[in-house]
Parts: C-alpha cells; sequence; structure tokens
C-alpha cells in the first residue's frame, strides 16, 4: 500500500492532494472532491499507487477500485439528486487522460444537462482556467464523508 506522501496528503499523478478532499478511503483506493468538475458533484476515485494505466494495475486494485465506486454511485445519485451516473476512465492520452495516475470519473447526470450526451465527452477534456477552492472541496468533501460513516 502506498503511504500518503506527506502527512494528510495523496500523490495524485505529479498532483497533491489534501486529506481534506477526500471523503472515502480504504487499503488500495481513495475518492475525492474534483478541483474541475464538469457537473456539481463529479468526484474521482483513484488507486493509492500511482499507475498510469488500467492494465498496470494489480487485481487487487482493480477489484477495489470499482468496489469504491460501486460504493459511492448510490451515495451520488441521492445526494446530487441525480437520475443517472456516467462512470468512466480515459485509459492513456489519446482516451482523454490528463493525469497519468488511474482514476474513475463518477459524474452525476440529468435530463437535458448536455445537449447531447457524449457531449460530456468533450467537456471532460477541456481544460478550466478557474479551478474551486480548497475550502469548497474541503466542504464538499466533509459532508460526503459524513454519508460514508452513516451507511457503511
Amino acid at each position: 500500500m502506498a503511504e500518503p506522501v506527506l502527512k494528510g496528503a495523496f500523490r495524485f499523478g505529479r498532483n497533491i492532494i489534501s486529506h481534506h478532499q477526500v471523503f472515502l478511503q480504504t487499503r488500495l483506493c481513495y475518492a475525492f472532491t474534483n478541483r474541475k468538475p464538469v457537473l456539481p458533484g463529479h468526484v474521482l476515485v483513484s488507486t493509492r499507487r500511482v499507475v498510469a494505466r488500467f492494465s498496470d494495475l494489480s487485481p487487487e486494485e482493480v477489484t477495489d477500485l470499482f468496489l469504491c465506486a460501486h460504493r459511492i454511485a448510490p451515495v451520488i445519485q441521492r445526494e446530487f439528486n441525480c437520475t443517472s451516473l456516467s462512470v468512466a476512465i480515459q485509459d492513456g492520452i489519446d482516451a482523454g487522460q490528463t493525469v497519468q495516475h488511474v482514476h474513475v470519473h463518477m459524474i452525476p447526470r440529468r435530463p437535458g444537462d448536455f445537449q447531447k450526451n457524449d457531449d460530456i465527452y468533450e467537456e471532460l477534456e477541456k481544460e478550466k482556467e478557474q479551478f474551486r477552492s480548497l475550502e469548497e472541496m474541503e466542504q464538499e468533501a466533509k459532508h460526503l464523508a459524513k454519508l460514508f460513516t452513516t451507511t457503511s
């Protein structure tokens, strides 16, 4: 198991994720709020070990990654009052992966949130100039973390 990079922080590719953004942790994975969400409630699930490609994960990491996503899905759906979820992995540069660390996008969806359903993939690839503040992500993570302590 990879240890946090700094006390209370995790490596996400070349980025450092504060523990204040993390709302769920397991032995092999963690889930955190997104600094540039496509839609409200867009969160990420990643492995603790920095691995660029999905096929390089161990079977245990694959299992834990998807069990985390499975556990998060109904909470996000209920909390963000959505009818569906887009669950996506961009595996490699040609698939739109911008952070070289396997991660699952979990994006709450509603009717009409995009003109064409697949427009979401274009939105995922856009570079956003404005990031959410650490305080905003921290508040969302605290709120979501409480939901997991009561639904565990």
